[in-house]
């Protein structure tokens, strides 16, 4: 690696300062309350007869307040005379079995006891037709012969594409009531037609099975539940795409337009699907998704040890570290890769020995005259950004933001004897 040293050994560090970034922090302090005050609703209630076998569809998701909101989803059908179960609907997660889905809903939380309900699980599925462009679409066995379908999910961006409907009810109905086989269907002709594609399957699987309505929930900045709504099938297709423009309003985001180099500390599958949000970090692994910073150069550190050496999303990197690619379970990060066919991500970003010259590196490369006068924020990762570092020329923009706040600094960064970060 000697040549390496000599390429970077001369690279200048930026000293640091702490920032504070405020949030709209609104949210529903009693969740069940207002959920309940929502389903009680006339037009609501008269979907529910009495005896009726009423799948409720939960994903993979961890949503605020989940176990409470399937709760009183459950108790209020009870109350109508319905039976209810839950069907696990999550497309191919749980590695795509019956008894893995079933778990996942119990990592999350979501057990029989929780619920007051049966769960049945299983990946079978039924055919419900064709779109026009052959996709076929498929739906659970359980859910399609109940007398009545709810599904349960929080609507927000999606990080590979952009439509009026993106991550939501819709999605929840035809990627993850579809199970593996829907998943695969879905993702088949790429996240180019996916914005098409995805209501169009969850309209066919409302006109042809009871999805009596759905439950939204849209979180602020801070994971908290800011917005709870229950959708009919004609509802969600006029308001879905409303819910998901205040979500979009609602979401955290660096406020900078442009960065030269943004280190992040940690990224993995328990922080976001891609590792790191791309809504946050301006980089999205498909052409058909924008918004966020223009960042120059990104560098990841370091896996968080919840995502067990899944590294999807290294590849959205620019560099990257000898210690994060040896702790990549290369088999779990490819598959992540082939499942979503979507393999940008799980590429290995250019791999430095150490913390110190992976950052050298991104400076080294971001495409500026004076590398003293580097844009650069760090960020631990893209759940936690009301606290983040910047470097010293952007303190002047940080004292004039409205949103952002200087703490501490300007200071070193502190690097080990390995040119680790302490």
């Amino acid at each position: 690696m000697g040549i390496l040293h000599d390429l970077l050994k001369d690279i200048p560090i930026p000293k640091m300062a702490k920032v504070n970034v405020y949030f709209d922090n609104t949210c529903i302090e009693n969740v069940p309350l207002a959920l309940m005050e929502k389903l009680q609703q006339n037009h609501i209630r008269s979907l529910i007869r009495p005896g009726m076998e009423i799948a409720v569809a939960v994903g993979s998701r961890g949503l605020d307040r989940l176990v409470e909101v399937v709760a009183t989803t459950v108790a209020f059908l009870k109350e109508q005379g319905a039976k209810p179960f839950i069907v696990p609907s999550m497309g191919s997660h749980g590695g795509a079995t019956a008894e893995g889905q079933r778990a996942v809903l119990a990592h999350l939380g979501v057990t029989e006891e929780t619920a007051g309900c049966e769960i049945r699980s299983s990946m079978d599925v039924i055919q419900l037709g064709k779109l026009p462009n052959g996709l076929p679409v498929y739906m659970d066995r359980f859910a399609a012969n109940a007398d009545g379908i709810i599904v349960i999910n929080r609507i927000k961006p999606h990080t590979a594409f952009r439509g009026p409907v993106e991550s939501g009810l819709m999605k929840m109905l035809s990627i993850g009531l579809g199970k593996q086989k829907g998943a695969e269907a879905c993702h088949q002709l790429g996240f180019k037609y996916m914005a098409g594609n995805v209501p169009a399957m969850a309209k066919m699987m409302m006109e042809k099975k009871p999805v009596l309505f759905g439950v939204a929930t849209i979180e602020n900045a801070f994971d908290k539940v800011a917005v709870v709504d229950v959708l009919t099938p004609n509802e969600i297709i006029e308001k879905e795409p409303e819910l998901q423009k205040k979500a979009k309003q609602l979401l955290p985001r660096l406020f900078f337009d442009q960065i030269d180099v943004l280190v992040i500390d940690q990224i993995g599958k328990n922080i976001s699907g891609d590792g790191m949000d791309p809504n946050i970090t301006g980089r999205y692994p498909t052409p058909y998704a924008h918004g966020g910073p223009d960042v120059n150069k990104m560098v990841v550190l370091d896996l968080t040890p919840e995502t067990e050496g899944n590294a999807n999303g290294v590849g959205t990197a620019d560099f990257t570290t000898k210690r994060l690619v040896d702790k990549m379970d290369l088999e779990v990060t490819y598959a992540n890769g082939l499942t979503s066919t979507v393999v940008a991500p799980t590429k290995i970003a250019t791999t430095l020995p150490n913390d110190r010259m992976a950052i050298q590196a991104a400076i080294k490369t971001c495409n500026i005259l004076d590398f003293t006068k580097v844009k650069l924020v760090r960020i631990q990762n893209t759940l936690k950004i009301s606290e983040i570092e910047v470097s010293e020329a952007l303190i002047p923009y940080v004292e004039s933001h409205p949103n952002m706040e200087v703490v501490a600094g300007p200071y070193e960064w502190v690097f080990d004897e390995h040119g680790q970060l302490f």
